[in-house]
């Protein structure tokens, strides 16, 4: 009978304070083997103190941190199959590209000719193959967070550990890198750890996600899994937009989510498709945002619902004249999800 591999990263009850504040509140996680996980929440929620636990940056008050299923609870940092990457890059400004790169193998003293040779195909993987030569200093942001990613890779660690590391680029540059970081964790294997704040990189990047706050793990599961089926009202609201109602369903008072990219608009007098749950109310606003409009839809049964739009055919003075206009929203049952008083998302159908 084969023996189940262990999860690259395992962390048992884990628990980290700084004086009164509890960073860490008794966490249980598991990466696997090849996986690219996401640590996603708030700043403050506990993701970067758990990358650090894992680092061996910090220990743990309580608990075991274990790699490919070995306890380094107490190992120092160097001793750990584990590298790190940071947003400040941190290159050795005198020394050129692929000297960065070979830095960690000299420091290894991995014979000269192996080093160049590793170092020159990482630098080819970050499709920096051509910059060898070149000084940090005449790279731009995104080439040297190539660099700090091929000086982590080319030590070959069992882990590799993302601490925000696109925070410092351009929208359009970081959009850029959330896809050339996807490439290059399929192709080298490694299991990525990667701590965000952008729900839009743990969503476009991860395998699997997990949804930190106040220091707890409030959901884990893949990124459809998260969006579609949020678990708490805190999920709901921080991971994508969410709407937040209460109503009585099935007779019973409930709080319930329901995306807003999923409700339909239609004339007040329109009938709903047979099955869907609807309500009326007015439109109170109206944000014109290039692909799409949002609308915010104040109901006559009380609340404010947020709903999304493609402007497929739609301009943006035909959008904003929508402003005050009565209209029935619709949207099916299995798009609604019950929040009950455990904070467990119970879907309605």
């Amino acid at each position: 009978m084969a023996t189940q591999q262990p999860a690259d990263v395992q962390l048992e009850s884990v628990t980290k304070a700084y004086g009164d504040v509890v960073a860490v509140d008794d966490l249980v996680l598991d990466v696997a083997a090849g996986e690219f996980f996401t640590m996603l929440g708030p700043s403050g929620s506990g993701k970067t103190t758990t990358l650090r636990l894992i680092a061996g940056f910090e220990l743990p008050d309580e608990g075991r941190v274990l790699l490919q299923g070995a306890d380094v609870t107490r190992e120092p940092a160097y001793a750990r199959d584990v590298n790190t990457v940071f947003q400040d890059y941190a290159l050795f400004p005198h020394m050129t590209v692929e000297d960065n790169v070979a830095y960690g193998l000299k420091v290894k003293r991995v014979p000269r000719s192996e080093r160049k040779r590793r170092s020159v195909e990482a630098l080819e993987l970050v499709r920096l193959g051509d910059l060898g030569k070149r000084k940090p200093s005449q790279l731009s942001g995104g080439q040297r967070q190539r660099v700090a990613l091929a000086r982590a890779i080319v030590n070959r660690p069992g882990v590799l550990l993302l601490d925000e590391p696109l925070g410092a680029l351009d929208l359009k540059l970081r959009q850029d890198m959330q896809i050339e970081l996807k490439r290059i964790q399929q192709e080298v294997g490694i299991t990525f750890v990667y701590v965000t704040h952008d729900q839009e990189e743990a969503l476009t990047m991860s395998d699997r996600l997990a949804v930190f706050h106040r220091g707890r793990v409030e959901q884990v599961g893949s990124p459809a899994e998260v969006y579609e089926h949020p678990e708490t009202e805190f999920v709901a609201g921080f991971v994508g937009v969410s709407n937040v109602l209460e109503r009585r369903l099935n007779g019973t008072p409930s709080r319930f989510t329901v995306r807003p990219e999923k409700i339909h608009i239609l004339d007040e007098q329109a009938a709903a498709t047979p099955g869907a749950h609807s309500e009326t109310g007015r439109i109170r606003d109206v944000v014109y945002v290039g692909m799409v409009t949002r609308y915010a839809v104040e109901l006559d049964g009380g609340g404010m619902l947020m709903v999304i739009r493609q402007n497929l055919e739609t301009t943006s003075s035909e959008a904003l004249e929508a402003r005050g206009r009565r209209v029935r929203l619709a949207w099916r049952p299995e798009h609604t999800y019950v929040i009950d008083t455990g904070g467990e998302a119970e879907e309605q159908v």
